[in-house]
């Protein structure tokens, strides 16, 4: 894959695709970030912006991670000691799934996001956003979007200013951020800032094929043990011959084939006997055709989902010894 091809693999949506060329011909090292509300574990939603940000480290940018912890305590995530706890917590999982701590710039919200010329930028902001505005930015990401506090409404508007604070040329998130994202290309123009090239990855489903949710028990958390992956898999729901709305496809699409070269999936000799598949397009056309059974799939799935996430359960369990020293 060239650079391009690269950094646009498995994404939903590029805004805009002719100013992300022009940005990788004209500079070798484009800056690139995402930013994580720090409100619980790292699970396969989140992953999946993990991934883009290792395409995009190998294609040459410079990745910061935003740890959002006073992001996550104005959308009522917790106190300010808790969430700053957890984003300590999630720099280790992010750091176990691959992204390289020497090149990778971790940052804290509460290190900058309190001083007075960042706030300065975000009252700025206040007085050309509309309530109207900032209330639909945080339809896709507010805990209580029905009746939203007022430190919810200010959570888009820092969102647009830390991507002017951090540098940062390539904005990446799910395409629930996208409205935030929006908001930021046109007003951040208006303060004297660069508009942000924008990079949305899909929403997978949860394991049960409809929205995934923690609070619902439809997803995998990165350092969950090993029999718990595989007993969420095997239980997931997988159609035959089906890849709409099929979380176990996807998990090969967006989580498995872009880590490894090829995907065995090991039968019984009556059945078939084993099969490699070199990428997700065979994989999938297998399955389609109705040549490879749903249960096989998924028992696939689950033994290279526990061999990813291993560096994570070995890094978290390393973590606690030491703590409990």
């Amino acid at each position: 894959m060239d650079r391009l091809e690269l950094v646009i693999r498995n994404t939903e949506e590029v805004v805009t695709l002719e100013e992300l060329q022009e940005m990788l011909d004209a500079r070798e090292h484009p800056r690139a970030y995402v930013g994580y509300e720090t409100s619980g574990n790292i699970h396969l939603g989140h992953m999946l912006t993990a991934n883009k940000l290792l395409d995009m480290q190998r294609a040459g940018f410079d990745v910061v991670v935003l740890l959002a912890d006073l992001h996550a305590y104005l959308n009522e995530k917790g106190s300010l000691e808790e969430v700053r706890r957890i984003a300590d917590y999630n720099k280790e999982c992010f750091i176990a799934l691959g992204l390289d701590p020497e090149r990778t710039e971790f940052v804290y919200g509460t290190e900058y996001q309190l001083r007075p010329e960042y706030v300065i930028k975000v009252l700025q902001m206040a007085r050309n956003t509309t309530l109207n505005r900032a209330r639909r930015s945080m339809d896709e990401v507010s805990r209580s979007a029905e009746n939203p506090m007022v430190s919810q409404m200010i959570y888009p508007l820092m969102q647009a200013v830390d991507i002017a604070d951090l540098k940062i040329d390539v904005a990446v998130g799910g395409m629930d951020q996208r409205k935030i994202h929006m908001l930021a290309r046109e007003e951040l123009p208006k303060l004297g800032f660069p508009a942000p090239v924008c990079i949305h990855t899909p929403l997978i489903p949860g394991l049960d094929g409809k929205k995934m949710s923690s609070s619902k028990g439809n997803n995998i958390a990165v350092d969950e043990p090993a029999e718990e992956i595989e007993k969420k898999i095997m239980a997931a729901y997988c159609p035959a011959k089906i890849t709409e709305n099929n979380p176990i496809t996807e998990i090969f699409k967006y989580h498995i084939f872009p880590r490894v070269d090829s995907v065995t999936v090991r039968r019984p000799a009556k059945f078939g006997g084993d099969v490699t598949f070199d990428s997700y397009r065979a994989l999938e056309e297998s399955f389609v055709s109705g040549s490879l059974h749903p249960m096989d799939l998924k028992k696939a799935c689950a033994e290279q989902m526990i061999e990813i996430l291993a560096p994570v359960r070995e890094r978290v369990r390393s973590l606690r010894a030491q703590t409990s020293m």
